[in-house]
């Protein structure tokens, strides 16, 4: 059974060819010329065939060398390609990073950081999946999210950096008797219907341990998804809520008006998560590093 020739041996044929020299290919490949010639009459054996035809002056193919040749010459191509891209996958320049966010954190901090991220890699492809906070987790332990730039985990299982504090306030609609501009206390939700963000959403958590730690029983109401539902309910003159201040920029600015909540003052914090026990993909990578200078 013959063995399948090397790619080194093929190169070697294929420059010697071109060279139409084993003197001049054995000098630009840094090859000796016994060692040179000992490589091509291997081929020729693993082959069947004489590839070239020598004397004291000149290299010639052969009619099966002309046959290889552009053989040769694609396969090599080819490969050298392949591992081109490889090599651009390996060091982050090109793949494919698909990253969760928190959808204030979707509409906020992600869009300038992925754009001019793209401008430096437009090799890279990004997707984006904006979820609540639990949704973003799971994803990544199902290995669909990359990174998720959201609040922090409650397990070990993933590393977390933190970026910013944004603070809860008291959202109102925009000139009503509650639109004073004035520190509120969390007691106000006692005393109004509070439209509330679905349980598993890091909002609701926040605002559940805040009336909790406030002595403040209230009745929540709609449990909503989205924040353009929560805004449009308080438009409507249906309630008041709590919300973190970055998501205010996904709710009509005329509309609406906040004020900052006191007694207690709760934050969130924003950060980016992935899961600990996994190496990030090398343009996932680039992406974190790149997201951390740019938020910070």
């Amino acid at each position: 059974m013959r063995r399948t020739p090397s790619l080194t041996s093929l190169r070697l044929f294929m420059q010697v060819a071109q060279h139409g020299s084993f003197s001049e290919t054995g000098r630009v490949a840094n090859v000796s010329q016994p060692a040179l010639s000992r490589t091509i009459r291997l081929l020729e054996e693993q082959l069947g065939v004489r590839l070239f035809d020598r004397n004291s002056r000149n290299v010639a193919l052969t009619s099966a060398g002309e046959a290889l040749l552009p053989i040769v010459e694609r396969l090599t191509a080819d490969f050298d390609h392949a591992f081109s891209e490889l090599a651009q996958n390996f060091a982050g320049s090109r793949g494919r990073v698909v990253i969760g966010a928190l959808p204030s954190v979707a509409a906020g901090l992600l869009p300038a950081a992925i754009a001019s991220f793209r401008v430096l890699n437009p090799q890279v492809e990004i997707v984006l999946r904006d979820h609540l906070s639990g949704a973003l987790f799971q994803a990544m332990e199902e290995r669909q999210l990359d990174l998720a730039v959201t609040t922090p985990p409650d397990t070990g299982k993933f590393m977390f950096d933190p970026l910013m504090q944004d603070a809860m306030v008291l959202v109102v609609p925009a000139g009503g008797p509650l639109d004073t501009g004035m520190p509120a206390r969390w007691a106000i939700f006692a005393e109004h219907p509070f439209i509330a963000m679905a349980p598993r959403s890091s909002v609701r958590a926040l605002t559940d341990a805040a009336m909790l730690q406030a002595n403040v029983t209230t009745r929540a109401l709609y449990d909503c998804t989205q924040l353009a539902t929560v805004g449009a309910l308080i438009e409507a003159g249906l309630g008041i809520t709590a919300l973190p201040e970055s998501t205010l920029r996904m709710l009509h600015g005329g509309r609406i008006a906040a004020r900052p909540l006191i007694d207690p003052v709760f934050e969130r914090t924003i950060g980016i998560a992935r899961l600990a026990d996994r190496t990030l993909p090398p343009a996932a990578q680039r992406f974190l590093d790149h997201f951390l200078r740019v938020a910070r």
